[in-house]
């Protein structure tokens, strides 16, 4: 009956709202109806509908998979200073970080699954029902550390939201050793990700040893300014009490990860110059013009500027700690990381292919309505997360303790 009781409340509240909550979940639905409508189109007519083809065989999907498994490790970063470090600010929104973590997984899933021309051959590398190929198969490895992250995300989420539902304190004998796993768990997603693309011997450009530590290192820059626009735009929405000295340290950890992230990329553009070896070409194309038939420069620039405009501003402690360039920095590292990560990352390595040829790759307009709905999905799913947990679980994520509240909600 417990169970019962929770999901009639957890329904009962997602029908509760006002115009502006009902106004996103409409937006959201629209672009979710485009989505499914533009990928009917093309699981009909076959990827053709897209602009990837053979030299460009990863496109658009492929680039907001990898940028969004960074998402989903961010939360990482709430959980180093929480649980390891024992500082008590930042615990008030862990939970918060587990629920996009989840968001994050889903839209990997379905971007994955978009990206596939045939997704009902998936069933082939599922345990038990096909061949997985583990543990020869980096695939295999990728798809195991998602799964597993993803039900570790799930069972915490869903504890603490249950016991607080019951107008309970969670269990911190079952959540703080799965939280604690949840540290190389995230680092495991991202890791996997950029051996995926290390293991791709005949494109040069992905054959860095480098490419695994810069993947974490824009992770924890990406993920964590997510992390502090939705918690500034909750505490004006929800009133949940996030502590400024929350926000402030995650400010101060993103400086950190920034500045390893432009390093190692610094590093790597220096090693490509200078040794100017026939793999430069690779490289120009994220930074120049090729045959004049590239023009993924004129992203890159713009998102490099923004990177270091956005680490000069978490970088000095008065721009970090004030509200308006603190939320510029998110802005700006956002667009930086999600062109480095998606176009940035996979047009470059596949551009010249194997044959020395180009193909000028931009996403169609079927792309763009696919993915503009995976993303809404993804947002949807966060938007019904946190509209249960704040009020079942108030006492983790910082307000008032609320166990009465809890007990009558359900009683």
């Amino acid at each position: 009956m417990g169970l019962i009781n929770f999901i009639t409340a957890t329904v009962k509240l997602w029908l509760k709202g006002d115009r502006y909550y009902w106004a996103w979940i409409i937006f959201l639905g629209i672009l979710i109806l485009s989505g499914c409508l533009a990928y009917i189109d093309q699981l009909s007519d076959g990827l053709t509908l897209t602009n990837m083809r053979d030299p460009i065989s990863w496109g658009f999907y492929i680039g907001n998979f990898t940028f969004l498994v960074g998402v989903a490790a961010a939360a990482i970063m709430l959980v180093i200073p929480a649980y390891i470090y024992d500082w008590g600010p930042i615990k008030e929104v862990v939970l918060l970080g587990e629920l996009l973590a989840i968001s994050a997984i889903v839209m990997c899933f379905l971007f994955v699954t978009v990206d596939i021309g045939r997704p009902d051959r998936v069933m082939h590398i599922m345990p038990f029902l096909g061949t997985l190929n583990f543990p020869s198969s980096l695939l295999a490895w990728d798809i195991l550390v998602l799964n597993a992250y993803f039900l570790l995300n799930v069972v915490i989420a869903g504890h603490i939201i249950y016991m607080g539902f019951k107008g309970k304190h969670y269990n911190k004998k079952i959540v703080i050793p799965l939280v604690l796993l949840s540290v190389p768990s995230a680092v495991s997603i991202h890791t996997v990700t950029a051996f995926l693309y290390n293991g791709i011997a005949a494109r040069p450009f992905w054959n860095a040893s480098i490419l695994a530590p810069r993947f974490l290192a824009s992770a924890f820059c990406s993920g964590p300014a997510v992390l502090l626009i939705l918690f500034q735009i909750l505490r004006k929405t929800e009133g949940l009490k996030i502590k400024d000295a929350a926000l402030h340290k995650i400010a101060e950890l993103m400086s950190y990860a920034m500045f390893i992230n432009v390093f190692l990329l610094g590093a790597e553009v220096f090693k490509e110059y200078y040794s100017h070896t026939e793999h430069l070409v690779f490289t120009q194309v994220l930074f120049s013009s090729v045959q004049g038939k590239t023009e993924v420069h004129y992203f890159m620039w713009p998102a490099l500027a923004c990177s270091l405009i956005a680490f000069l501003l978490f970088l000095i402690p008065k721009t970090r700690e004030n509200v308006y360039t603190m939320n510029i920095g998110c802005i700006l590292i956002f667009f930086g990381v999600y062109v480095e990560k998606g176009m940035g990352l996979v047009i470059p390595g596949l551009t010249p292919d194997t044959l020395g040829e180009i193909y000028q790759y931009t996403p169609s307009l079927t792309e763009y309505r696919v993915a503009s709905g995976i993303f809404a999905i993804g947002f949807l799913v966060f938007t019904l997360l946190v509209k249960m947990a704040i009020p079942f679980s108030m006492r983790e994520l910082g307000g008032e303790q609320s166990g009465d509240q809890s007990h009558a909600s359900h009683g």
